[in-house]
């Protein structure tokens, strides 16, 4: 569905999120670097403090490079379940006040306010609702607030840390102009440096490209870029009760009780949703595992779970869950696996466990997969 941009949208997201519940759980981290991610040399860099930014250090980046960057910095390996229970939380304090909103990542919301002006302001209505985030979860967080998802977002990042900013209509292309093209959602590392081999710096010198000369040279994705720069964005605020789930289920030809088939499709066909949510950039907070047997009994047991999309987590869960399910004296029609309450997301590795020789590897075969087909790699156990 396509909208105009005679919309009011705020974008609201957590400021150094993991930092952050990191601080509620220890006072005494307050003011302090922090750097969260694999404990070893071989670790991933999942989040930082802005103290550890100003040496350079990012996440995604070689935990071993970080601590020599900022030696000073504390290292935690992280907790997801507790980020995510966090993230929860805030969800829910939106649920309870917003008239719209999309849950767009484990930290940021979109919330469509349109029309609220006519009672008590967008303005201030989403200040009020900032206000009382902080108040009920003691979380810093900064807001967006202007005509489309992108300025929105745009606007967040200008606001932080713990800020709040708000661009008008009129004020859009003023506000886009001086900006850096990294600024751009949507532009990552290759098209920020093929567009500075252009001699594009900026959102404004972006605007004066002729739309054609971006697609030609970024084909689809170029033009999506000249209009994020132009301050075009018809994306609408995707109802959170909307966003959809995945599955895959399969029914036998033969009843059967056969433990290794079972293990082997149930791997398999959590393997395959892994990968689907991968190549989607989304995150899974809940599983569910469906066994119908021969009487047609229909049972499903779910667990919400720190979100991810990785292989190696989905899977353990997946056979906990089947363990708890399955009855031995019963033959077994069909069998599924669910993953939901989706949000977007690019964590493709639990970082806080696993080392770059892993993330390298799902990345490998990721590649693989998205060449030759899905079934192209799988697990041994899953064949």
């Amino acid at each position: 569905m396509l909208v105009t941009d005679n919309r009011t949208i705020a974008h609201l997201d957590l400021d150094t999120f993991f930092v952050s519940v990191e601080r509620l759980r220890n006072t005494q981290l307050q003011q302090k670097p922090i750097i969260i991610g694999g404990l070893s040399d071989r670790g991933v860099v999942a989040s930082c403090s802005y103290e550890t930014r100003f040496f350079g250090v990012h996440a995604g980046m070689p935990m071993k490079m970080a601590r020599q960057l900022c030696s000073e910095a504390i290292v935690l390996r992280g907790d997801m379940e507790a980020y995510s229970d966090y993230s929860n939380k805030v969800t829910q304090v939106i649920a309870d006040k917003a008239p719209l909103y999309e849950k767009a990542s484990i930290d940021e919301h979109y919330l469509d306010v349109s029309g609220m002006d006519k009672f008590v302001g967008t303005w201030k209505w989403t200040n009020e609702l900032r206000s009382t985030i902080m108040k009920e979860t003691g979380l810093p967080i900064s807001f967006g607030l202007s005509v489309n998802k992108t300025v929105s977002k745009i606007a967040t990042g200008q606001a932080k840390p713990n800020g709040a900013l708000q661009v008008c209509q009129a004020e859009v292309k003023p506000f886009l102009a001086p900006l850096s093209i990294r600024k751009i959602p949507g532009v990552g590392q290759k098209n920020y440096h093929l567009l500075r081999n252009m001699g594009i710096p900026t959102i404004e010198v972006l605007t004066m490209i002729p739309v054609e000369m971006m697609q030609k040279v970024l084909g689809k994705e170029g033009v999506h870029i000249w209009e994020k720069a132009n301050g075009i964005d018809r994306a609408p605020v995707v109802p959170y009760s909307e966003q959809k789930s995945i599955s895959t289920e399969q029914t036998f030809a033969t009843d059967t009780t056969d433990l290794a088939l079972l293990n082997s499709l149930l791997v398999s066909m959590t393997e395959g949703l892994a990968y689907d949510l991968r190549q989607q950039g989304k995150l899974a907070g809940c599983i569910t595992v469906k066994i119908r047997y021969a009487n047609f009994d229909t049972h499903t047991q779910q667990i919400s779970i720190p979100y991810n999309a990785s292989d190696h987590i989905l899977i353990r869960k997946a056979k906990e869950l089947f363990q708890k399910l399955y009855n031995r004296r019963l033959l077994i029609r069909l069998l599924g696996v669910r993953l939901s309450n989706l949000v977007q997301g690019f964590q493709q590795i639990d970082l806080f466990e696993d080392t770059t020789q892993l993330a390298s590897l799902y990345q490998a075969m990721d590649k693989i997969r998205h060449r030759y087909g899905g079934e192209a790699v799988k697990r041994a156990v899953g064949v």
